[in-house]
């Protein structure tokens, strides 16, 4: 029995003795909110599923809604469902709610929020309040937040309009904007504080953090994460950025200290993502984990990981609230997991970093306008959990003519590290917008201090150019203006022969087939999940843009004046989110292609790092499973044991929490792109994930439990 063993041992003895028994009292024995509980843990105190016993697990029920009709194209579906007396609240792909028993999965009602129309896009959960026999689930559908009455799925008149609140007002000083969350609210006292999804475009609405009164749906408090003249880091941009400059939204979800009255907030990057001529200076608080009053929304402290983005690191996920302890002292901390791969640590209260974090030079941009920050940040302890650079020696040989065309290609990258700005001749991004960390963030062992936490190895080409109309033809056919459209605003996420670029962004070819000509322009306009709206580009090219991606008119000549207006130029990146990959599609990075982590918080140090997720065809002969691209986290449990889902391969895994061995796995009906859930009814201990559809399957939950 390792060290880490006798520590859990010691930590539940002490918390059953607290509570009286294992599941009454005790918060880590519950899954009633967004990640297990409020400081984000994702971890249980549960054990009747344990290292012992964990390889005989089965599925207990399923649950598929009956709304696949509803959902507008495809996605991930990542929603962490919550478990309150035995009722379990969930969204579905189509963002429908549903309250089912949570022992059997039989449907108790259900709520569409759209009655009947068009859902989707990504939703991660719900938020649960109650007060007395007043009991709410609270969540959001497109740009509305919804308050429903958790016993019969009703609207509750008196919150906001008729049961909602419109999140597009408030947002800005013009009152209306682009906003749609993602991951639930966190709540606070009578108190529900909200993040979002914005565009990630020029244009894009500014990201405050705001908090709405669970009664009756009114704004309580708003932090500019943008500041205004006289708040905190107005000084950090030009004078008038907070007019025009958005983004710097938290759209993976916060953590929250009760005892404290603290949330703490990681925010993303402001826009343009990859080009700031016009956002000069450090630009807080992108980029900034800020710890605020969960009161009044005042600021309490805040860190930057990233000064004057250029490369779309966000800050992913909610930060771990931890206990940790260094040379016989107790400090509550905050454990933030990144893009990049770092981890940073913070005390709770002061926002001191827990070990030394150093400001180090970085490239400079040679882009005309852009003024990169010269140095930033970057963690002694722990070492990065993604890898940080690619030399020559990184690159696959799938064969010879694959690895002659990947060479040739990376010698032709600027390659200077972490932080080389992005670059018209293409910068080779590593770990890329999709490395490190993603939005299922880590979990935390509270017993023996250990964090788990998956990672993305993720190389991507930035090319920042000019987009100067001025060089149009005057003269082309709808559908090669309608190409054109295509090629500068979507050939980044979905490839520039319209494949897509799995999981995230899927392919477009016979789109007609599944989506009618208004549900495509719709989608453009207004966004859906991590895809922003285009209305703005949209304008004058609705015709030819449904010419190209429907494959007709590409007879139609179109004369075309070009205005002065047409001919400014933006920069813009043409190879956004595109993965370094060879012709035939695969990694152009050595494996492993994603890692599941087991780190030490009160020393620093690495327990483990394993693969996470194979593909057989690329495994070598006896060699280690591959790692796959990973979305979702774990959850780790008093049983010793770390549960996740996450891998591009259609797998969910246990792992065995102190050595990093694979104790169990199992296939799934689809890829298990969620954080799992677990918790107790009666005497069972059950296990539930979100599966993402494929092309014959529809999306649902499955519960698994062990036999009688």
């Amino acid at each position: 029995m390792n060290i880490n063993s006798l520590a859990r041992i010691f930590w539940l003895s002490t918390l059953y003795l607290l509570s009286g028994c294992q599941t009454e009292n005790n918060p880590y024995a519950t899954w009633s909110i967004y990640k297990g509980d409020s400081e984000s843990s994702s971890y249980s105190s549960l054990d009747q599923i344990n290292q012992m016993n964990v390889h005989r697990l089965q599925v207990a029920w399923t649950f598929y809604p009956d709304d696949t009709e509803q959902a507008a194209g495809y996605g991930k579906y990542e929603c962490n469902p919550i478990v309150i007396d035995g009722v379990m609240y969930l969204t579905s792909a189509a963002h429908l709610l549903y309250a089912i028993d949570a022992a059997t999965g039989t449907m108790i009602w259900t709520y569409d929020p759209f009655e009947g129309g068009k859902g989707g896009g990504i939703n991660r959960g719900v938020t649960y309040w109650e007060d007395g026999e007043d009991k709410r689930v609270l969540f959001t559908a497109k740009n509305y937040l919804y308050a429903i009455d958790a016993t019969n799925g009703r609207t509750i008149a008196e919150f906001g309009t008729n049961g909602k609140v419109n999140l597009n007002f408030h947002q800005g000083e013009t009152g209306e904007a682009w906003v749609i969350p993602t991951s639930p609210g966190i709540i606070y006292q009578d108190l529900i504080i909200m993040g979002s999804e914005v565009s990630e475009l020029y244009g894009a609405a500014p990201g405050h953090i705001r908090a709405y009164n669970v009664k009756s749906g009114a704004l309580e408090w708003t932090f500019h994460t943008i500041p205004h003249p006289g708040e905190p880091g107005y000084e950090t941009w030009p004078p008038d950025a907070w007019k025009y400059v958005g983004g710097a939204n938290n759209w993976g979800g916060m953590s929250l200290d009760n005892q404290r009255g603290i949330v703490y907030v990681p925010l993303g990057s402001p826009t343009y993502d990859f080009y700031g001529a016009d956002r000069q200076g450090k630009n807080l608080f992108g980029n900034s984990i800020v710890a605020l009053n969960a009161a009044t929304g005042s600021l309490v402290w805040h860190f930057q990981t990233v000064h004057h983005d250029l490369w779309d690191y966000d800050l992913p996920a909610p930060a771990n609230l931890v206990t940790i302890h260094q040379n016989g002292n107790r400090i509550d901390a905050v454990a933030l997991p990144t893009k990049i791969g770092y981890l940073f640590m913070f005390d709770r209260v002061t926002g001191v970093p827990v070990f030394t974090v150093e400001e180090r030079p970085v490239p400079a941009s040679k882009i005309p306008g852009e003024v990169s920050w010269p140095t930033q940040p970057f963690p002694t302890k722990p070492k990065p959990y993604a890898r940080q650079s690619m030399s020559v020696e990184d690159i696959n040989q799938y064969s010879q003519e694959s690895y002659d065309s990947l060479l040739s290609r990376f010698r032709n990258f600027r390659n200077e590290g972490p932080f080389t700005p992005p670059d018209p001749a293409g910068t080779l991004m590593v770990p890329g917008t999709r490395g490190g960390s993603e939005w299922g963030g880590a979990a935390f062992d509270p017993g023996t201090g250990v964090l788990y936490l998956n990672s993305n190895e993720s190389p991507e080409i930035s090319t920042v150019q000019a987009m100067n109309r001025s060089d149009q033809r005057e003269d082309l056919s709808m559908y090669d203006l309608g190409k054109q459209f295509y090629d500068n605003f979507c050939a980044g996420c979905h490839g520039v022969d319209r494949k897509g670029i799995l999981p995230d962004n899927p392919s477009l070819l016979d789109i007609g087939s599944r989506m009618s000509e208004s549900d495509i322009l719709n989608k453009i306009n207004l966004g859906s999940g991590r895809m922003p709206g285009f209305g703005e580009m949209l304008k004058g090219n609705k015709d030819e843009i449904l010419a190209f991606l429907l494959e007709r008119q590409k007879d139609v000549i179109v004369e075309r004046n070009i205005s002065d207006s047409d001919s400014a130029a933006d920069y813009k990146n043409i190879t956004a989110y595109s993965y370094f990959r060879d012709a035939a599609g695969r990694p152009a990075l050595k494996p492993p292609w994603g890692t599941l982590n087991a780190i030490n918080l009160n020393t620093g140090e690495y327990e483990w790092s394993i693969p996470l997720g194979n593909y057989p065809e690329f495994q070598q002969p006896d060699g280690p499973e591959t790692g796959t691209p990973n979305y979702g986290g774990p959850v780790v449990t008093a049983g010793g044991i770390v549960l996740i889902g996450a891998t591009a391969d259609g797998k969910f895994r246990a792992f065995a929490a102190d050595t990093g061995k694979k104790l169990w796995e199992t296939p799934l009906p689809g890829n298990g792109y969620a954080s799992p859930a677990t918790y107790m009814i009666g005497n069972k201990q059950y296990v539930v994930i979100s599966v993402t559809g494929g092309k014959d399957s529809a999306s649902g939950v499955l519960a698994f439990t062990l036999p009688d």
